[in-house]
């Protein structure tokens, strides 16, 4: 059984611990409000840049561009969205766990060939797949100490560089995509080839616009605005996802030490009580022991 420093010493660790998790929850609820904000303020342009680009879909072969041509498999990139830092409970671990699945399930002959490329965005991202041997083109870490557009046009650079070369010919997206502050849902999607955006008529007027110089043109110049805005909406709802996995696992982890501090509290006062008992015994022992003398 423990002494009562121990415990002492136990009580007070778990209590110093319990004050880093609080304050762990509120920096990551601060940090969630801004990640919400953000998204909340993406929202305008990113339909109004698939409006645009659906519009243009209606008299125009979309196939012309080469970022919308499918082309025979024969290389495949994922694009892994993690966090850099740890203390958001299964966020990271769930997330690669289903990014290796998807690859040894969908991928796995090309994998076997070495033709499976990971773009790994976040520290736990890239350790965990550069410790297992996969072929990384590309790490990105540090994105979410100051996360600014910029960081995503340098991953989609990247990534456009290596399918423009015929380095792969497929390039997927796995995220956290967020749902609530208690939830969020991986995601996967195809990044390139651009999926056709068919135009919906329950959304959308049908206006016949006119567009110069040319559709085409402005395709070719909005489709990189779109790839650019589709791995910034990405990096918000990861962000946001991570700070709200944060937040309910800190809040998790105050919880259990507020438990443990009662659980080592009720041992301490039962060994106190214990260790009192005895010193009496001990005493009225003596005390006996005198008078019989």
């Amino acid at each position: 059984m423990a002494t009562l420093r121990e415990l002492r010493g136990r009580i007070s660790g778990v209590k110093k611990t319990q004050k880093i998790t609080k304050a762990m929850k509120m920096v990551a609820a601060a940090k969630l409000r801004r990640a919400q904000a953000n998204m909340i303020q993406a929202r305008p342009y990113a339909a109004k840049i698939k409006a645009l680009l659906q519009h243009l879909s209606l008299g125009t072969d979309m196939t012309q561009n080469s970022l919308f041509q499918v082309r025979p498999v024969n290389a495949v990139a994922v694009v892994v969205v993690t966090a850099d830092r740890g203390f958001c409970g299964a966020f990271n671990n769930n997330l690669v766990k289903a990014a290796e699945k998807h690859i040894l399930t969908s991928h796995k002959p090309l994998l076997d060939q070495g033709k499976v490329k990971i773009f790994a965005v976040g520290k736990k991202g890239f350790d965990y797949f550069n410790k297992r041997g996969y072929s990384l083109a590309g790490k990105y870490i540090g994105v979410y100490n100051n996360l600014i557009f910029s960081e995503a046009q340098t991953i989609v650079r990247d990534v456009l560089s290596g399918y423009e070369k015929g380095e792969y010919d497929q390039v997927e997206i796995i995220s956290n995509e967020f749902k609530s502050v208690a939830q969020s849902k991986i995601s996967l999607e195809q990044f390139l080839p651009i999926a056709p955006l068919a135009f919906d008529s329950t959304q959308h007027k049908s206006v016949d616009y006119i567009y110069e110089p040319s559709p085409a043109d402005i395709l070719k110049a909005l489709v990189p605005k779109h790839l650019n805005f589709v791995v910034w909406k990405v990096l918000l709802e990861s962000n946001a996802s991570e700070q709200g996995a944060r937040m309910a696992a800190m809040e998790n982890a105050t919880t259990n030490a507020n438990e443990l501090i009662n659980t080592l509290q009720l041992s301490y006062n039962k060994a106190r009580q214990a260790s009192i008992t005895s010193e009496l015994l001990e005493i009225v022992g003596g005390a006996e022991a005198l008078q019989k003398g």
